[in-house]
């Protein structure tokens, strides 16, 4: 049995604690914060709930394969509920597509709306990635890897030199396609000349696996996962900063806290590994995807019916959720903008014909800074810089033995999916007890 510390109590190590408690190891997790679940959290104001960040929308294979390796199986824990569309995307030319997930048959028929013979060119283009997602998933996505020994077909793909930027304008002539595929990276403040083209399976795995979310929202899935330690035996202590790592003799053996050093045999840092000064040096070259400014809105009245994600195209980019809860006759929305954003967001948001701004009660706002202070980072993880930032971002294994890291600044992406996959990881590589 090894004595495991988990730094961070987000997402990423909730699920690592989980995974290894299960494994039969000695856990405790260490949350600056006073409360668990990081950007799983929740911001409530006068009656009204709204996801602190995470999106609307989940891979429940990552999900459901967490708490069923960890225990009781996700069914017995919290509601998952498909969604018969991820998204719907709004064009500057006032057409606009509902994007479904789960089926091929469901997507051609939505773009051929656009015009006639773009869902063939949609489909194809999802369906490009099925060797991609194959090849990542086997040697990349579902297990350990040494970027020293990759296998062949995973190096051609980590090595390319093509960017999504290159692949949407070869595989698109109508623009609007291109702005579907491209918006989950330009929402995460990436931009696609530098987001290598293999990461666009983002759209396969929609199609392929459909979109769900959770009833009562994230702060449901935090609060289960939380109860999930105290089964598994997990040691949590909140309110408790980590100051930096403890090596001697060149391995692990202490994360030095305010409280004083707490022994390790195994530590997984599921934060920004920048924050650490035993690892700093080896992320230097890489960057946050920095989150955008948000918007916590409190309605009531009469409102336009609207899809859990709702995404208007153009400078700023906005983004609108309308899945939080709110009183009887309210409703909670919230608000994401990106891009040039000189006049406030509800105005911009009245420019695309949806002004609430006689509805709003409550308004809680957010600028990038207030979350990364928020949540202690960014859940958006790592931002992409060309192809070497995989060779760059840490995990599952770090260069200090003992050492492994998990969440979003360790895995390809932000969102749920992989950040569950890393955790996953993580288990694998330190094993059972």
């Amino acid at each position: 049995m090894a004595r495991v510390v988990v730094v961070g109590g987000g997402f990423g190590g909730l699920a690592s604690a989980a995974r290894l408690a299960k494994l039969g190891h000695e856990v405790t997790l260490l949350e600056r914060a006073r409360t668990l679940g990081g950007a799983l959290g929740t911001v409530s104001e006068s009656g009204y709930t709204w996801d602190g960040a995470a999106t609307s929308t989940l891979l429940p294979a990552v999900v459901r394969d967490l708490f069923r390796k960890s225990g009781r199986p996700v069914e017995k824990e919290l509601e998952l509920v498909a969604l018969d569309v991820v998204r719907e995307h709004r064009f500057e030319d006032r057409t606009s597509v509902r994007l479904p997930g789960g089926t091929r048959g469901a997507q051609l028929a939505a773009f051929d709306e656009l015009g006639r013979g773009l869902g063939q060119v949609w489909v194809d283009y999802v369906e490009s990635f099925n060797e991609d997602w194959e090849v990542l998933r086997r040697g990349y996505f579902e297990v350990p890897w040494d970027p020293a020994a990759l296998p062949k077909e995973v190096a051609a793909r980590l090595n390319s030199r093509e960017t999504l930027h290159k692949r949407l304008r070869k595989s698109f002539r109508d623009e609007r396609l291109a702005l579907v595929a491209g918006y989950p990276f330009v929402a995460e403040g990436h931009d696609l000349r530098n987001v290598p083209a293999w990461a666009g399976l983002r759209a396969y795995l929609e199609q392929r696996f459909d979109a769900w979310t959770i009833t009562g929202g994230m702060g449901a899935l935090a609060t289960a996962l939380e109860a999930r330690l105290a089964t598994r035996g997990v040691t949590v202590l909140t309110d408790t900063p980590v100051r930096d790592l403890v090596v001697r003799e060149g391995r692990v053996a202490a994360v030095a806290t305010d409280l004083g050093e707490i022994a390790a045999d195994v530590v997984v840092v599921a934060i920004d590994p920048r924050r650490l000064p035993a690892l700093a040096s080896y992320v230097e070259r890489t960057m946050p995807a920095i989150p955008p400014v948000v918007s916590y809105l409190g309605l009531e009245g009469e409102l336009p019916d609207l899809p859990r994600e709702l995404v208007l195209h153009g400078d700023p980019l906005l983004v609108v959720r309308t899945g939080g809860t709110a009183p009887e006759g309210g409703a909670a929305w919230t608000v994401h903008g990106r891009g040039k954003l000189a006049e406030d967001l509800l105005r911009a948001l009245a420019r695309h014909k949806i002004d609430v701004r006689e509805q709003v009660v409550v308004r809680v706002d957010r600028s990038p800074r207030d979350l990364v202070d928020d949540w202690g980072g960014s859940p958006m993880g790592v931002l992409w810089q060309g192809r070497a930032t995989v060779r760059q971002r840490l995990g599952p294994t770090t260069p200090i033995p003992g050492v492994y890291a998990a969440g979003a600044h360790a895995t390809p992406g932000g969102g749920l999916p992989y950040v569950g996959l890393s955790a996953a990881l993580v288990a694998q590589a330190i094993g059972p007890a």
